[in-house]
């Protein structure tokens, strides 16, 4: 009878863990899908990034950068179109933390930059549960051979002229 409950109890400890790894997967794939549909409209939501802070580097050059004033506006496009595909969500801490890897394929014209008509990049986001919201910590873009990335890296702030 004890063998029972043992496996009885393991049985019921991986199906919660199961489902709440489901839940990280399907919140962040949405937050992903609808800040994307924002940012095309030009709708910036800056609340996506940690209040505490925000890295990100991509490989076209360009440096990390590290954005303490999340809160500040962000970037300006003149033109944005910009979908990502094929989102894969790892849980790394159940509830609390994620990564998320995907493709971001469009075209894009960053204000002030040159158009870039075959934007094709790889992007990883690491996610954090901050006041029960999934918030951005640290993003990586790195372009798709055959396509065409960007220096401009996301967050621009005061700090990061």
């Amino acid at each position: 009878m004890k063998k029972i409950g043992i496996i009885l109890l393991l049985f019921i400890s991986t199906n919660l863990i199961a489902q709440n790894n489901f839940n990280d997967e399907t919140e962040i794939i949405k937050l992903i899908q609808s800040n994307w549909e924002k940012n095309n409209k030009g709708k910036i939501d800056v609340r996506l990034m940690s209040e505490d802070g925000y890295y990100a580097f991509n490989s076209s050059g360009g440096l990390m950068v590290y954005d303490k004033n999340p809160n500040i506006k962000k970037n300006e496009w003149d033109v944005v179109n910009l979908t990502p595909k094929h989102i894969k969500v790892v849980s790394l801490v159940p509830g609390k933390a994620a990564v998320a890897m995907y493709y971001s394929e469009g075209s894009m014209t960053p204000k002030g930059s040159a158009a870039v008509p075959h934007y094709m990049t790889r992007v990883s986001e690491t996610f954090i549960k901050e006041k029960g919201k999934w918030v951005m910590k640290t993003a990586h873009y790195s372009p798709i051979s055959g396509g065409s990335g960007t220096s401009q890296i996301g967050p621009k702030s005061m700090d990061n002229k």
